[in-house]
């Protein structure tokens, strides 16, 4: 009998799930697929990875449900294009579900993995899910991508309808009636037969939030030190353990600015999906020559948050032992880094998506071009955030610091490594200096 496989990929959960339901009504049985792709997983800088451990654990959980729910789940370790020709071969495929994915790594493979269906007579079926509107969906009045968030939020919230957000019937289907069941499958892989050492990083749990931590967003996403100064779902938002309908309809009846932050979401996967180019380089042609001083002593400091900045430093402590940053943590240690530092935003992206657990290209590379002024959407080249002052703003009584940087304050604690008056105007003759000599 023919199967349809359904392939997770950032999408762990049954519920809401746009290309599992389609899947679930392909009329053939389904079974489920996770891949552990090496072509990521051999690039990680440590076999000892937070993300892994909590992709295995979903992964684990799916399984046991599919298996409790009558079916049998997947779950094989290699490269994705070796693993479907092993499954075209062995198996009678009718047709390969999966949710659309919008990195440049994602958008080839999946190209080379519907090339390969069709060559076995299987089709290739990509759904909208992790958005809630992709690719052309919203453009201009010229038919181009939006260059404004303002633009794109606006022609977003005119275009969205309640059927934008309601939630897909998969938990319903997921039956054994219409799940395949395989005796033959081969035993999962473990952490330690993929080599890589358990460990765990906290995550809250995979449901909403509560409504009053929503409902107070707007006043407490700049407080760092605060508890439930934010969402904390990021990191379900980017594993799919929690459907992005769901919080969005909690943001458009409780509160407009997280819906504005979540709408960013949509426009950076999208904007990426437009110029996969800025994954590894500036929008801004003017700017990809920028003579950035790349000091690898003054990276080594703001990474180990020794940089004598007291708001910096607690942010990047808090990143290396959580893997988490609050959000204007990431800010203040951004535009360090790139404007006080004079260090190419590439390092600091490439640090980030080694450490945090919530780490998504899209948006890490989008926020990481605006803070340097080079990308599509970009803060002006010339602003350059004051550390002191960011400190007074939003961690006054240095709660947030001292909870990271004990030895604050004390004879222990480094002295600024740049004076933040020269490395501003530093940074501004660079930059202006890049713009010129471009013409």
């Amino acid at each position: 009998m023919k199967i349809t496989l359904f392939w997770h990929r950032r999408d762990f959960r049954l519920h809401d799930n746009a290309g599992l339901a389609a899947a679930l009504s392909s009329g053939y049985p389904v079974v489920p697929l996770f891949i552990y792709d090496r072509e990521i997983l051999d690039l990680l800088p440590s076999r000892r990875d937070a993300r892994v451990t909590f992709i295995y654990d979903q992964v684990e959980r799916l399984a046991q449900e599919t298996a409790q729910a009558g079916g049998t789940f997947l779950a094989m370790y290699g490269r994705p294009l070796e693993v479907f020709e092993q499954l075209l071969t062995r198996y009678e495929v009718a047709a390969v579900y999966t949710n659309e994915d919008y990195e440049p790594y994602a958008a080839e493979r999946d190209t080379a993995v519907a090339e390969l269906c069709q060559r076995h007579g299987a089709t290739f079926q990509a759904y909208k899910d992790q958005v809630i509107f992709a690719k052309r969906e919203i453009l201009s009045k010229s038919g181009s991508p939006n260059r404004t968030f303002s633009s794109y939020r606006n022609a977003w919230l005119d275009k969205l309808q309640d059927e934008d957000l309601q939630p897909y019937p998969s938990k319903e289907l997921f039956t054994a009636e219409r799940l395949g069941h395989l005796p033959d499958a081969e035993p999962r892989p473990g952490l330690e037969s993929m080599q890589f050492e358990r460990f765990e990083q906290f995550v809250p749990a995979a449901e909403l939030p509560a409504e009053a931590v929503v409902r107070n967003y707007h006043l407490t996403r700049n407080s760092p030190g605060q508890v439930n100064s934010s969402t904390r779902r990021s990191v379900h938002l980017r594993f799919g353990t929690l459907s992005v309908r769901e919080l969005m309809r909690q943001a458009r009846d409780l509160n407009p600015k997280l819906l504005a932050e979540l709408i960013w979401r949509d426009y950076f996967m999208m904007l990426l999906w437009h110029f996969p180019n800025t994954a590894t380089e500036s929008y801004d042609p003017r700017l990809r020559h920028v003579p950035y001083r790349n000091n690898e002593e003054e990276f080594k400091a703001w990474c180990e948050g020794r940089t004598g900045y007291p708001l910096v430093d607690a942010g990047m402590r808090e990143l290396n032992q959580t893997g988490y940053l609050p959000n204007r943590a990431r800010i203040a240690a951004a535009g360090f880094l790139v404007k006080h530092l004079l260090i190419d935003w590439r390092w600091g992206d490439k640090y980030f998506a080694d450490k945090l657990l919530d780490y998504d290209m899209a948006q890490n590379v989008g926020n990481w071009q605006w803070m340097a002024g080079t990308g599509v959407v970009a803060a002006p080249w010339f602003r350059v955030y004051s550390p002191q002052s960011q400190q007074e703003q939003y961690d006054p009584t240095f709660a947030y610091v001292w909870q990271w940087v004990p030895e604050f304050g004390t004879c222990e604690y480094p002295k600024p490594i740049v004076e933040h008056k020269f490395a501003r105007q530093r940074a501004v003759d660079t930059l202006r200096a890049a713009y010129q000599a471009a013409g």
